[in-house]
C-alpha cells in the first residue's frame, strides 16, 4: 500500500470513531463474538498457516496461539460490562458536595503492530484489547509470516468493515508510511531496534505507546532447586517454538555446585520431549527464515556445545542445543537469541548472580528455580524485570488476570485482561460537583475566617 492510501484509512477509521458507533456496550460486544466466531471457523486455516511459517503443530498452535487468544476473548467478554463502569472514588471533604469517580474513555484510532514469532496470537490479544475499550485498529502483521498474515487479514476482513479495523500487510515500506500517520495510540511487539524507531517517531505526536520488547532473561537455579522438575520446564519453555518466544530462558545460571547435575537432566529432557532425533521430529518447530537460521547458527561454538548442534538447512531446523563453560564475554551472551540454543554460566554465591543481572539491561522476563524462602525472597526484592515465575518457565503470560509487559529496555506498559483494557482506555478522573451548596471559602475576598476554614479542610 501507499502512504496515501494507508493515510486514507487513517482518516477513514478517525471519522468512524467520530460518530459514536464504537463506544456503546453492545457494539463491542458483538465485535468480540464476531471475532470469536471467526477464529473458531478457520481454525484449520490457522493451523496451516502456523505450520507453515513456524512449523508449529497442531497442538501447540492451539496451546499457544488459538487457545490463549479464544481465553483472552472468553475473559474480556465476560468482564466487559465492569470494565466499562465507572469507578467512583473518594471524595475529599473540602470539595463537599460532589461525587468523584474515574471514566475509562478509549483513545481513538489505535496501531498494533506483530511480530513474527506467534504471529496470531501476538496481533489478536492485543486487538482484542482495544476493540473492548471502545476503539478503531489499524493491524500490521509480519511481513516474515506471510500465511498467518494472510489468515489475520481474511478473519478480521469478515468480522469489521475497514474503518473499524483494517489490515496492512507488507514489509518496511508499509511500516514506516503507517509510522508517518498521527495515532491516538500505538501497541509495538518485537525487538529494540524497531522499538525504538516507533517511539521516535510517536514522539512527532506525542502519541502514547506501548512497546513490548525482549532482551536475555535469566533463569537462575541454586543448590536447592528439583533438578528433575527444573529440567522439564526449563526444556519446555526454552525450545517451545524452536526457541522464538520473547519471554523464553535465553541463558542459565546456575549455583556451580549443581551445574553437571542439572545438565544432565536437561540433556535427558531434551530426549524426553523431542525424541532422539528433534530434527526429524514432525512436531518440533522451524527457524522463521534463513537470516534468523544463520544468525542463530553463529552463535554456537562448537567446543562448547554438549548437546545439540545439529541442523537441517533445507528445513531450516536447529536441534536443541545446549554450551556450558560459557562466560558474559562470549558472542552467544552479546545479543537476545532467539533460538534453541542454551548456555550455561555458573555462580558461586547468590549476590554474585544478581549482581551481573543487575548491571545488564533489565530483561523482560526472570525464572528462578529454588526451595529456599530466603533465596526467592532475595532475588525478587533485588532483581528488576517484566515478570516471571518461580519454579517454572513461561506460563506467567498465560492469564488474563495479570499484566504482560518489560520494564526498562524490555519494553514499557503491559496488557492481558483488565491491564489490556486499560493500556487501549485514558480513564478520566471527573468531579460531579451539586449545585445545592456552594462553600464560599475559595473564593476571594479572602478573610481571615476563610483562611481557618481552607486550613481546616486541607490538613
Amino acid at each position: 500500500m501507499t502512504e496515501q492510501q494507508i493515510a486514507q484509512i487513517v482518516e477513514k477509521q478517525r471519522r468512524f470513531f467520530a460518530t459514536g458507533k464504537t463506544l456503546p456496550r453492545a457494539f463491542r460486544e458483538k465485535a468480540l463474538d464476531d471475532l470469536k466466531t471467526a477464529i473458531l471457523r478457520h481454525e484449520a486455516h490457522i493451523d496451516a498457516a502456523l505450520k507453515a511459517d513456524l512449523g508449529k503443530g497442531r497442538t501447540e498452535g492451539y496451546m499457544c496461539e488459538t487457545g490463549m487468544t479464544l481465553a483472552e476473548l472468553s475473559w474480556m467478554r465476560r468482564h466487559l460490562a465492569g470494565l466499562m463502569r465507572d469507578k467512583t472514588v473518594y471524595t475529599p471533604i473540602s470539595q463537599f458536595a460532589a461525587r468523584s469517580f474515574r471514566s475509562p474513555s478509549p483513545y481513538g484510532v489505535t496501531l498494533i503492530m506483530s511480530p513474527w514469532n506467534y504471529p496470531l496470537m501476538l496481533t489478536l490479544e492485543p486487538l482484542i484489547d482495544a476493540l473492548a475499550a471502545g476503539n478503531t485498529a489499524v493491524v500490521k502483521p509480519s511481513a516474515y509470516s506471510p500465511e498467518t498474515s494472510r489468515v489475520i487479514q481474511t478473519i478480521l476482513s469478515e468480522c469489521f468493515p475497514p474503518e473499524y479495523v483494517y489490515v496492512v500487510t507488507g514489509g518496511r515500506a508499509e511500516n514506516q508510511a503507517l509510522l508517518e500517520q498521527k495515532f491516538d495510540k500505538i501497541f509495538f511487539t518485537g525487538g529494540k531496534t524497531v522499538g525504538r524507531e516507533v517511539l521516535r517517531h510517536a514522539a512527532e505526536y506525542l502519541t502514547p505507546v506501548t512497546l513490548e520488547l525482549g532482551g536475555k532473561s535469566p533463569c537462575i537455579v541454586d543448590a536447592t532447586a528439583n533438578l528433575k522438575l527444573a529440567a522439564k520446564r526449563i526444556v519446555f519453555g526454552k525450545y517451545l517454538n524452536c526457541g522464538q518466544t520473547c519471554v523464553a530462558p535465553d541463558y542459565l545460571y546456575c549455583e556451580a555446585s549443581i551445574r553437571d547435575q542439572l545438565v544432565a537432566e536437561i540433556q535427558k529432557e531434551i530426549a524426553a520431549q523431542f525424541g532422539q532425533a528433534p530434527l526429524a521430529n514432525p512436531d518440533y518447530g522451524k527457524i522463521i527464515n534463513r537470516k534468523h537460521f544463520d544468525r542463530i547458527l553463529g552463535l554456537i561454538d562448537p567446543v562448547k556445545t554438549v548437546t545439540g548442534g545439529q541442523s537441517d538447512p533445507e528445513a531450516l531446523r536447529i536441534a536443541p542445543t545446549v554450551m556450558t563453560n560459557v562466560t558474559f564475554e562470549d558472542a552467544v551472551m552479546g545479543e537476545e537469541i532467539f533460538g534453541p540454543v542454551l548456555p550455561v554460566l555458573t555462580w558461586n554465591t547468590l549476590d554474585e548472580a544478581i549482581a551481573q543481572i543487575e548491571s545488564r539491561p533489565h530483561p523482560l522476563a526472570l525464572y528462578f528455580f529454588t526451595s529456599s524462602r530466603a533465596n526467592r525472597k532475595q532475588v525478587m526484592d533485588r532483581c528488576h524485570f517484566g515478570g516471571g515465575c518461580i519454579n517454572d518457565t513461561i506460563i506467567h503470560l498465560a492469564t488474563s488476570n495479570m499484566p504482560f509487559g518489560g520494564v526498562g529496555e524490555s519494553g514499557m506498559g503491559g496488557y492481558h485482561g483488565k491491564a489490556g483494557f486499560a493500556e487501549f482506555s485514558h480513564m478520566r478522573s471527573i468531579v460531579d460537583k451539586k449545585t445545592w451548596l456552594d462553600l464560599p471559602m475559595r473564593y476571594q475576598p479572602y478573610t481571615g475566617l476563610k483562611e481557618k476554614m481552607v486550613r481546616m479542610f486541607l490538613k
